[in-house]
């Protein structure tokens, strides 16, 4: 059976489960401010770090510990100061993905909301903000005073953890070598880790293979549309 066959059905969509966060050095710290909510010395928190680093599960986390709603800072551009309100209203806690690429007035306006009424806001972007480049002083100050922890890609052990939770939560048996063997050539991501396993899963099944180096590497050639690597 062609080998794309395995991949056709869509994943699932990722779990942000918290009993599904592997924790490392790299995520401690940032848990552990999760986890602290919400007993913050400030009305936000902002997580910062690379794409696949974890700061969505961690946002998510918190987003179901403390009832938040999520958005995207792109989607506060053209936003009134009374769509602000109603939004503050709507939730004592808010997530916002991309916070850098918000719009200064309509963060700092939702900041003095959310402080006014007791709320708290949870930050994520690549670099944290005392990298942004910030117009408006009073806001800069502001995000300043809050706490500000940077999530780290997952390194070898990490990636290896992730790989075995999510071959555990198939029950899935991989052969000597494979977890390394990925570790060393595939995306440090987590998300990247979910796609890999659930690609093995599937094209073990339809071929009626173990899941064994060549196996691994047919499948990391398969999901990036190159040759697979030696």
């Amino acid at each position: 059976m062609p080998n794309q066959l395995t991949l056709e059905l869509a994943l699932p969509p990722p779990t942000y489960a918290r009993e599904d966060f592997v924790v490392a050095g790299g995520n401690g710290e940032a848990l552990a401010w999760v986890d602290r909510w919400p007993d913050w010395p400030s009305p936000a928190l902002a997580l910062s770090g690379p794409t696949g680093c974890g700061k969505t599960h961690l946002a998510r986390i918190w987003a179901a510990r403390a009832g938040a709603v999520l958005v995207n800072g792109s989607d506060l551009d053209g936003k009134t100061v009374a769509d602000l309100v109603e939004l503050a209203a709507a939730s004592p806690a808010i997530v916002i993905e991309g916070a850098d690429r918000a719009p200064e007035r309509g963060l700092f306006h939702l900041y003095n909301l959310m402080r006014e009424r007791g709320g708290h806001l949870l930050l994520t972007a690549t670099s944290p903000p005392a990298h942004w480049s910030i117009a408006l002083p009073d806001l800069a100050s502001r995000l300043r005073a809050a706490p500000a922890v940077a999530v780290a890609p997952p390194d070898d052990e990490l990636l290896g953890s992730i790989i075995l939770k999510q071959l555990g939560d198939r029950q899935l048996h991989a052969g000597a070598g494979v977890v390394q063997y990925l570790v060393s050539h595939m995306e440090r991501s987590a998300e990247a880790a979910r796609r890999v396993v659930a690609a093995l899963d599937r094209r073990a099944l339809v071929e009626q293979r173990e899941i064994d180096r060549r196996l691994a590497a047919d499948v990391l050639g398969e999901l990036s549309g190159a040759s697979p690597p030696p």
